[in-house]
């Protein structure tokens, strides 16, 4: 049987009416890409599982934007931040890193044709503190 299915839609030919060409204006979703615009993507570096509510709403505190910030994850570990202004979202992007449960918190501002297919995340930017002296850190010349 599946096999006649699969033969049947193989053999299926469209009609010159059905061949016709369909535009789809952007003006439906103007108004959503707009939206976007103040948006960061962004993603946990992490394997193991995390309370992704906790996450949220840690995030929310330490930004200080209880209401100023729309997250959602838009697929596995992969969130978008939508802010309501344009200051807050370079405040938060620029004081990263971020992190949650000692998970960091990679970001990214959003970009137009991007999908959650295709977002890469290949730097994060770390902060490090290194105690002692210098001279038990590296040989004296």
């Amino acid at each position: 049987m599946a096999n006649d299915v699969i033969n049947s839609l193989e053999n299926m030919k469209l009609t010159t009416e059905e061949e016709e060409v369909i535009a789809i204006s952007d003006e439906g979703r103007k108004e959503d890409i707009a939206s976007c615009a103040l948006s960061l993507i962004g993603k946990f570096l992490t394997c193991k599982p995390f309370n992704k509510r906790a996450a949220q709403n840690n995030l929310r505190k330490a930004w200080g934007l209880d209401e100023g910030v729309q997250m959602v994850e838009v697929s596995s570990n992969l969130f978008q931040f939508k802010f309501k202004m344009e200051f807050e979202m370079e405040r938060i992007l620029k004081s990263s890193p971020w992190s949650f449960d000692n998970q960091v918190l990679m970001g990214q501002r959003w970009k137009q044709g991007m999908m959650a297919e295709n977002v890469k995340f290949d730097l994060v930017a770390i902060w490090i503190q290194i105690w002692g002296h210098l001279s038990t850190w590296f040989p004296q010349q």
